[in-house]
């Protein structure tokens, strides 16, 4: 099911099946921490019941079990994106750019107060397949209709993660160095031995000029790749501030040119020999 997510909200996705991901299991493996009870001697008559032919299908709730890590994801994703795309195209879309925007009346702020509250949250899932809240129902996750128990409602369990998930695809881009954690090594070479410095993907040099142009939003002037010395230094030389800025803004673009790739291949194979 998730090949039906439109590939432009991609990422969105991913942020809202992790987020999804991180409460179910909160949920799920909170009878795992503690002590199971010893269990009850059965009596000899008990053990020898037949069990009634009319007895329905296994419904064992999730969380009584030990749920393998396979039939959790299997779960999550089928929850995810059953849900993702009843989410209105402005929350699957969302970026900080749209969500500080001011062009638009309401704006998505006033139109999506946070925290979400379980009433906002009603009319967003109105559309959802009936399967979503019955799977969780049946899992443990959520209460059905009308029941009297401690579980949440499904508006209930999806106000915090919708809450979680616009909180992070809004989130302003990190400041430069704060994303040095992320790079396992350089980003074109992929050598990771060496140290890295950070390469304004649109040089700062036409910062001014390409947003007076539109080529970028200001947003996005900050947004770097963790090259090695060598490679930051082949980028300066491969083309020109302003061609960088317009055609090769991103790593992707970089590596997608063929003499990028030569160089990376042959640095790649370049190690410091052993004092």
């Amino acid at each position: 099911m998730s090949d039906e997510i439109p590939s432009d909200y991609a990422t969105n996705y991913e942020q809202f099946r992790d987020i999804l991901s991180s409460f179910l299991i909160e949920r799920i493996a909170a009878p795992f921490s503690k002590p199971k009870p010893k269990p009850k001697r059965r009596s000899k008559k008990a053990s020898q019941t037949t069990p009634s032919p009319t007895t329905g299908p296994d419904t064992t709730n999730i969380a009584d079990t030990d749920p393998s890590a396979d039939d959790l994801a299997d779960f999550t994703s089928y929850i995810a994106t059953a849900t993702f795309l009843t989410l209105p195209v402005d929350l699957q879309s969302l970026t900080h750019h749209t969500w500080t925007s001011t062009s638009e009346t309401p704006s998505l702020q006033s139109l999506y107060p946070l925290p979400l509250t379980p009433e906002l949250t009603t009319p967003l899932l109105q559309t959802l397949d009936p399967s979503i809240p019955d799977s969780l129902t049946t899992y443990g996750i959520t209460a059905p209709p009308l029941d009297p128990s401690n579980l949440p409602s499904p508006a209930e369990f999806f106000a915090p993660v919708l809450t979680a998930y616009i909180t992070t695809a809004t989130a302003p881009p990190p400041p430069p160095k704060s994303t040095k954690a992320d790079a396992a090594g350089c980003e074109i070479c992929g050598r990771d031995w060496i140290n890295l410095t950070y390469h304004h993907l649109i040089p700062r040099m036409v910062h001014d000029k390409v947003v007076k142009r539109g080529w970028h939003r200001e947003d996005e002037l900050q947004n770097v790749a963790w090259l090695c010395g060598a490679c930051h230094r082949f980028v300066h030389r491969f083309r020109g501030h302003e061609e960088l800025a317009r055609e090769y803004f991103t790593v992707e673009r970089l590596l997608g040119a063929e003499e990028v790739r030569r160089f990376a291949g042959w640095v790649g194979r370049v190690r410091w020999k052993a004092k």
